[in-house]
């Protein structure tokens, strides 16, 4: 059995111990969905849930399509309830866990596999930039990104994300002292994350002639600066500036965001990315990863690492 048939067995499983133990114990129900009357959610959820992932897990491909769309539905209901309401807020991470295994079991059942190229597809397929754009073009378009990106995975989502632990009632009553200590390690981290990330873009674009947009990446393999001593600091940076950011707001909802991004990097993009480059620069980037460490920075920076810059990759 195909471990997305696996995931469903288990999820019919959870979701019938899970309304046992809903109907036998009321601080469940209100931790999980409020004051929603359980028989009414049961009459759906028992069938397009529960028995719909049995199905699925036995093969039937149109009960996993089935459940997947429930659960994805449940979820967004879910949400807008707890945060019109502030009930039910431990059931919106159930569901929101829920939903996302469902989606990959069921990219597993249909396609058996779970379609990771669809992250750099359409805008954000591989493509190097102009070489004749000209150092100033490039350093300007990474200063936009940079703009664009931290305001939106460093400022906005991590917001939203925080507002809504309060809203829903996850946010745990701290200490005055813990929550100063929280804020003040924060600020100092996402200072120091923040110089690695623009030292990072910085020497990206001026000597690899090219930006950290995947549409428009360097023409040549960069190996100075901060790439010296590891292979991904911008990806380094950009997940502890996260984790910072959610000191700040004494947010462990943000962390967890943090958290997660650097699994969908490390597991999703990461791959892709370092198969484009040894695709592109062949032996030059086999040769750097091998001195190089994908996540653990070497200090001192080893007498036998790279040169700056190597040449374009082949034609």
């Amino acid at each position: 059995m195909s471990w997305g048939r696996w995931y469903f067995a288990a999820q019919a499983v959870g979701g019938a111990a899970w309304w046992i133990v809903v109907f036998t114990l009321p601080a469940v129900q209100t931790a999980t969905l409020g004051s929603l009357q359980p028989f009414l959610v049961a009459l759906a959820d028992v069938p397009l849930f529960v028995v719909a992932s049995a199905l699925a897990a036995a093969g039937v491909r149109a009960a996993a399509v089935v459940a997947t769309l429930w659960t994805v539905a449940v979820t967004a209901a879910i949400v807008v309830w707890a945060t019109v309401t502030t009930e039910a807020g431990l059931g919106v991470l159930i569901m929101i866990g829920a939903s996302v295994g469902s989606v990959l079991a069921l990219s597993l059942v249909l396609l058996g596999r779970i379609p990771t190229e669809l992250v750099t597809s359409g805008p954000l397929r591989f493509r190097t930039a102009d070489p004749d754009g000209g150092p100033r073009r490039h350093v300007l378009g990474t200063a936009a990104q940079i703009v664009v990106f931290w305001g939106l995975f460093l400022g906005v989502f991590p917001l939203v994300i925080a507002l809504a632990e309060h809203r829903w009632r996850l946010h745990p009553p701290l200490p005055g002292p813990l929550v100063t200590t929280s804020v003040v390690t924060g600020a100092v981290v996402l200072v120091l994350a923040s110089a690695l990330g623009i030292a990072s873009a910085a020497t990206m674009s001026t000597q690899g002639a090219g930006t950290p947009l995947p549409s428009a990446m360097p023409n040549r393999l960069v190996v100075a600066g901060p790439y010296r001593s590891v292979r991904n600091p911008m990806a380094l940076a950009g997940i502890t500036q996260g984790v910072a950011v959610g000191l700040l707001l004494s947010s462990w909802m943000v962390v967890v965001y943090a958290l997660a991004g650097s699994i969908v990097w490390n597991c999703i993009v990461r791959p892709l990315e370092e198969a484009d480059l040894e695709h592109r620069f062949g032996d030059d980037f086999r040769r750097y990863a091998a001195r190089v460490r994908c996540w653990v920075p070497r200090w001192p920076i080893p007498a036998s690492a790279p040169a700056d810059a190597i040449s374009p990759p082949r034609r």
